[in-house]
């Protein structure tokens, strides 16, 4: 007998469908994994089943949802809001994806975990706190005495999932949903929150209904797995099945655009002559805390130095606040920097003045990770995509649209858009207006900062795909900062691994990822979600720990072309 059985549900948001005739088992104990792209209708099936549809403007159009407990079946379809409120979080409970968004930002997180404890097992405040003291104890959070009278945004994001996870597990239910819980974490902390949750199953006997696009994830960690498309499904099976021989065509689609950690890089140009050169270069914040607010400075970058040749690819990878942003944002002075030197073709950023620094702008541009964000829902394609070259001059009102045209059809979009708003294309599509929008001024350089962790893989493997072949025809160099190392080994040439604020080791691709010498780097590495079901790791014990580096510690070369941090291991 299943857990959970979902049969024939359609979900429709007025009259489009968003799901159609779906129908799956959560078996007892095990893990199912729905996989697919954005607007598959993965969330819509996760919310429904929690019957929170209604709260984003949905409903469900038809078929049961039916979870199997001791004294019989239920139909959640049926319930009404009282019965809802006593299943949800009790018996069903649901980690969604971000839990910045889903934490209240004015309240404590011991008051917000505590809130569950009261809800649904009737405790008095002191009962609920020292509950909510012991739920964060069991997802292995750090000194959970302290995070009680903290509040979400003095959290990482990996220690906010935790709390998430924490808050879904309090009353030990019998369904966990984790809709995309590990999908903007680095990789690091990635393991440690599947690690956890398998932990977690095994301990108290919960099934997991799992939402992914991440193949690497589905392989770690599911039995089974349904891929949707459009709303239906169109493949379902063993894991292992499934990924030796996918039998639908968007599968394989979906398997063959997974980036696989060992499948190569591209060729490093010959006698690339140097585009970018930095040295020695620290960032430094101030922050207040403490009972008196003292101010204290921090250094978010610290004795950096790296270098990039014209059409060349260096990868940066670390973990979320490692300094990966604040470095590029340095590099092209968003960021002050505290001290160091940055030459950009030859020409000192650190002593240029304003007129000078933004006509250095033209030739360094960025792309950021969130497109939406980083447009203005204001202005059409044609003034978007050009505003760059407005500002340098580069182009007149009257061939704005010439222009526009132009740059659209250099990055796969039809000319026919020009008119269009932000909000009428795919987040692929979006990051590709991005990426016009960079060109527009013919940069040198292009400084890609997390720009397709928030996308499907076969969008990714798009916008991948593109700057590459613009790599080619344009000859432009690329600094792309991603913590998936799989994308990073397809785009880059050489790679430069950071951890808390300094460059631990660089080198060619292959010897940095086929020869790790620091222990940051191997455990970088040992982090990766392998593709194969067959090779799926144990995940019980804990990630080795890694000390700081070293104060004034420098790279050495350890192979030609190899640095690794002295006090490396």
């Amino acid at each position: 007998m299943p857990l959970l059985s979902v049969r024939n549900l359609k979900v429709a948001f007025g009259a489009t469908e968003a799901v159609r005739e779906l129908s799956f088992d959560v078996p007892t104990g095990g893990t199912l994994a729905l996989v697919g792209e954005s607007g598959s209708g993965k969330s819509a099936t996760a919310l429904s089943i929690l019957r929170l549809i209604e709260r984003e403007g949905g409903r469900i159009a038809g078929g049961t949802i039916t979870l199997h407990e001791d004294l019989g079946p239920v139909d959640i379809t049926a319930l009404d809001e009282p019965s809802l409120r006593a299943l949800r979080g009790n018996r069903i409970s649901m980690i969604f994806q971000e839990p910045m968004t889903s934490l209240n930002p004015v309240l404590t997180v011991g008051n917000q975990v505590a809130e569950v404890f009261i809800r649904h097992r009737y405790m008095s405040n002191r009962q609920a706190l020292a509950a909510a003291r012991d739920a964060l104890d069991s997802v292995r959070m750090p000194d959970p005495q302290r995070r009680l009278s903290q509040y979400p945004h003095e959290l990482s994001g990996g220690l906010r999932q935790r709390v998430m996870i924490a808050m879904a597990l309090a009353c030990r239910p019998r369904l966990l949903i984790a809709d995309e819980p590990t999908t903007a974490l680095d990789v690091t902390t990635q393991a440690e929150i599947l690690n956890l949750i398998r932990e977690l199953q095994a301990e108290i006997g919960m099934a997991v209904l799992f939402i992914t696009h991440d193949m690497g994830v589905v392989a770690e960690i599911a039995d089974r797995i349904v891929v949707l498309r459009d709303g239906r499904k169109v493949e379902e099976g063993a894991v292992a099945e499934v990924f030796r021989a996918p039998r639908h065509a968007y599968s394989q689609q979906l398997m063959a655009a997974t980036p696989k950690l060992g499948s190569g890089s591209p060729a490093a140009p010959a006698g690339a002559a140097k585009l970018l050169e930095v040295r020695d270069l620290t960032t430094r914040f101030t922050v207040r805390g403490g009972f008196l607010e003292e101010r204290r400075s921090i250094d978010a970058v610290r004795g950096v130095s790296l270098s990039l040749g014209r059409a060349e690819t260096l990868g940066l990878v670390g973990e979320s606040g490692c300094g990966k942003s604040t470095l590029a944002r340095s590099i092209l002075r968003l960021v002050e920097p505290a001290s160091g030197g940055i030459l950009l073709d030859g020409q000192d950023v650190m002593r240029a003045g304003r007129v000078e620094l933004r006509a250095l702008r033209r030739h360094a541009q960025m792309v950021f990770q969130d497109p939406y964000a980083s447009l203005n829902p204001r202005l059409p394609v044609h003034d978007l995509v050009t505003e760059p070259a407005r500002i340098h001059g580069v182009v007149t009102a009257r061939d704005q649209r010439d222009l526009a045209a132009t740059l659209l059809k250099s990055v796969g979009l039809e000319e026919d858009v020009v008119d269009r708003y932000p909000h009428q294309f795919s987040g692929g599509q979006r990051q590709r207006l991005c990426i016009a929008r960079a060109l527009s001024v013919k940069p040198k350089l292009i400084v890609a900062d997390e720009p397709v962790s928030a996308l499907d893989v076969s969008i990714a493997r798009q916008v991948t795909d593109l700057m590459l072949e613009l790599q080619q025809r344009e000859g432009i160099s690329f600094l792309f900062i991603s913590h998936d190392i799989a994308v990073i080994e397809r785009v880059s040439h050489r790679i430069a691994v950071m951890y808390r604020g300094e460059i631990v080791e660089t080198g060619p691709s292959q010897a940095v990822l086929r020869d790790p010498r620091h222990p940051y780097t191997r455990r970088l590495l040992a982090s990766v979600p392998r593709t194969d079901p067959a090779g799926r790791r144990a995940f019980v014990q804990p990630l080795p720990a890694v000390s700081s580096p070293q104060p004034g510690a420098r790279l050495r070369e350890a192979a030609p072309g190899h640095f690794v941090r002295e006090n490396a291991a």
